[in-house]
């Protein structure tokens, strides 16, 4: 039987947050954006900086690191999987050649996620370059209720959804943190 780590956060304030508020990156002292689209890019964003929060600071072996059998769920294969999915968001949008997938079949994406440096800085990358080209994709489309793609998917909808993806994964990465040393979310 493993033994399980102590629970623990860097916070010195609040003892179940991850981070001090001064120290968050997600907090402004600023007011909430106007507008809808502001707000939801808003969320999009700040659930991107909790996913990357929770991956920081660990090695290839920890960020490979699977949940409890059967799952293949691991950090790195998250950071994989929303690559993935940032890249089928993109193509929901136009209508011209879709990219390929890449990590290919099913799974794959969390199959593929194995204990080496090269596949975290490669999965970093992705990760990286398909959100710029999501967001660059959607940013020629404002309106939120505009139907886009083969499907005429409406913007709000494709939105919403990548902040449902995120905001679900970010839950799944708490619990697999908190598995690999303790440290607990926020």
């Amino acid at each position: 039987m493993t033994e399980e780590p102590a629970r623990w956060t860097q916070a010195t304030i609040y003892a179940d947050m991850w981070v001090d508020p001064d120290d968050d990156p997600r907090e402004s002292d600023g007011v909430s954006p106007d507008g809808e689209l502001a707000t939801l890019q808003d969320y999009l964003t700040n659930y991107r900086l909790t996913l990357l929060m929770k991956c920081e600071g660990l090695d290839a072996g920890q960020m490979a690191r699977r949940s409890v059998p059967p799952s293949t769920m691991s950090l790195l294969g998250l950071l994989r999987h929303l690559g993935e999915v940032e890249r089928d968001w993109h193509n929901w949008i136009g209508d011209d050649d879709q990219r390929p997938k890449l990590y290919g079949q099913r799974d794959a994406d969390f199959d593929g996620a194995v204990a080496e440096q090269a596949e975290v800085d490669a999965a970093y990358a992705s990760l990286a370059r398909e959100q710029a080209a999501t967001d660059a994709a959607l940013a020629q489309h404002p309106e939120l209720g505009e139907r886009v793609g083969k499907k005429g998917i409406a913007i709000r909808e494709l939105m919403v959804h990548r902040i449902e993806e995120y905001a679900r994964h970010c839950g799944h990465a708490d619990l697999l943190r908190e598995c690999i040393d303790g440290r607990v979310g926020q």
